[in-house]
């Protein structure tokens, strides 16, 4: 559930520094609205030095050719599918698995061979994440993905806990209800009318994720024009058009084009639910509390996200509610999209692979029969196949395409030193199709992950959760649930994608998905199934 920002936030990084009063580096001033960044080389008084330092030592780092004081922009000014394509295959061509780009006055490596990506990934050191991840602040505020430092480590030792297996076992029951209610919607697709699948797994997964972490449910697969859902949808628009048109980073124009108003309004009803759901909780909590009674309204209601947050927040006192806002939406924003993307390709390639699909079948039947009966944690520890399969669709089609690091001093990295200030961005699309790690890259192969055969691979030749000290904290739970979604879905269909992986173009912006829509056919299957109740 790592949340990335694109390659249009590399694309976009030429920028001016419009307000020369504010100190070097500040992100963004404390109401939130204006954002700057700096390049910490830009020629300013006595920064001589510090360019001519800066440059013996990036130089020395191969990359594409420049133009003076654009770097590399010309080549990014594409289509956002052709600008991904330079970006992950035609930067990406040396065999020293690291690039150096520029992006006006601004310097990028970007990283795709799993024996650097590890020196980045397995440090301490490089925890601070891509300053480019700016234009999520209004929305998450500094939540375990946007912190930094001693906050960071703090949330993160906090959170661990409530993703611990055993606690994750208990949203089985909601993965299994929503995934019902997503393969009856279905229905009316069934028999091959072509259909754009994504969508329905969108509000699918936004159900999941809402119920687990904060025990309500909008029904946003019922009721797809609600103010929440629309309200998610518009502002996860407004970050991508944040980070691709630079003139917007201005507060002023951002204002006077009517996007600040918009934002707002998106805002109010986003942190008004998250509001009023800790309110509510909170006040169960403390009834359940003074009455020392177990009642099953309550228990059924049990989360262990919010509620630990709620618990940690009374035990401590150093938990506002703001705090606890920020991880909850957090959560939320991280764990619908990338899951659903997840979800998506996976059936993708199921489309385009029907002896794979079959194989899959397969073992699910061997699981279930011809019952129609929900999902167990049983079963799903014995879902080895379908786990190799999405693990697969991870590889080809990482839900976060690249991930960023920002570099506070100068740093060895490989064979060379980068210098501070230089933004790091590990390129996951391109690390995970590496022909010297997977044979026949752009092959659908689950069988790769067989124990096997990779249990002598670098575990940073493949990162789609991230890797190290700043791994998705919810990667177990997103493959929970998209075992469920996933086995609820092929005992009722039949899956067949109707785009040839060679013809697909991809963009990379808050996910990674086709530039068109994934249009799949879907067809019951034959055997009856009876329903144990």
């Amino acid at each position: 559930m790592v949340a990335g920002l694109g390659i249009n936030n590399i694309t976009q990084d030429f920028r001016l520094c419009i307000d020369p009063q504010n100190p070097v580096g500040e992100r963004y001033d404390k109401r939130g609205k204006d954002f700057y960044f700096f390049n910490k080389h830009v020629i300013r008084g006595n920064r001589l030095p510090a360019i001519k330092h800066m440059l013996s030592i990036i130089n020395k780092i191969p990359g594409p050719k420049t133009t003076f004081l654009l770097g590399n922009a010309l080549e990014l000014m594409g289509t956002p599918s052709e600008n991904f394509k330079v970006a992950s295959r035609e930067f990406c061509n040396n065999s020293c698995g690291l690039s150096r780009t520029w992006i006006g006055l601004k310097p990028h490596l970007l990283i795709y061979k799993s024996s650097v990506a590890e020196t980045v990934l397995n440090s301490q050191k490089f925890i601070e994440k891509s300053t480019d991840y700016f234009a999520l602040h209004s929305w998450l505020g500094t939540g375990l993905l946007t912190s930094t430092g001693a906050k960071w480590h703090k949330r993160r030792k906090m959170l661990t806990p409530a993703f611990h297996f055993k606690i994750l076992e208990d949203f089985v029951d909601i993965f299994n209800r929503q995934s019902q209610k997503l393969v009856k919607n279905l229905e009316a697709k069934c028999g091959g009318k072509p259909f754009n699948i994504f969508s329905y797994l969108t509000l699918c997964t936004l159900d999941i994720i809402l119920e687990s972490a904060m025990g309500r449910s909008i029904n946003a697969q019922d009721n797809s024009n609600s103010d929440y859902v629309r309200a998610i949808y518009d502002m996860c628009s407004h970050v991508v058009e944040k980070q691709t048109r630079p003139w917007l980073q201005i507060g002023l124009i951002y204002k006077l084009l009517g996007y600040e108003k918009k934002e707002k309004e998106c805002l109010k009803i986003l942190h008004g639910f998250s509001y009023e759901t800790i309110k509510e909780r909170r006040k169960e909590l403390k009834l359940l509390k003074n009455t020392k009674k177990t009642d099953d309204r309550f228990e059924k209601k049990r989360l262990a996200f919010l509620d630990m947050l709620l618990e940690y927040a009374e035990e401590h006192e150093a938990l506002s509610d703001e705090d606890i806002r920020e991880e909850v939406d957090t959560f939320m924003f991280e764990g619908h999209d990338t899951t659903a993307a997840a979800l998506n390709w996976t059936l993708y390639l199921f489309g385009q692979y029907p002896e794979i699909q079959d194989k899959a079948y397969e073992e699910i039947e061997s699981i279930f029969g011809k019952s129609d009966r929900d999902v167990t944690s049983s079963d799903i520890r014995e879902m080895k196949y379908l786990e190799c399969c999405i693990k697969e669709a991870l590889r080809l089609f990482p839900s976060v395409p690249m991930f960023g690091r920002e570099l506070k001093e100068d740093t060895e990295i490989g064979d060379y030193v980068v210098p501070a200030g230089t933004n790091v961005w590990i390129l996951t699309y391109t690390l995970h199709r590496d022909p010297d790690v997977f044979s026949d890259p752009d092959a659908f192969i689950p069988e790769r992950f067989f124990p096997e055969n990779s249990v002598s691979r670098n575990p940073y030749a493949y990162v789609p959760f991230s890797a190290g000290p700043r791994n998705c904290i919810g990667q177990k739970f997103a493959l929970m649930e998209e075992k469920v979604v996933l086995s609820t879905f092929l005992r009722k269909y039949k899956v067949k994608s109707l785009e040839k992986i060679k013809d697909l173009k991809l963009v990379g912006e808050l996910i990674l998905r086709p530039e068109r829509e994934t249009i799949l056919k879907i067809f019951p299957r034959n055997e009856k199934r009876i329903n144990p109740n």
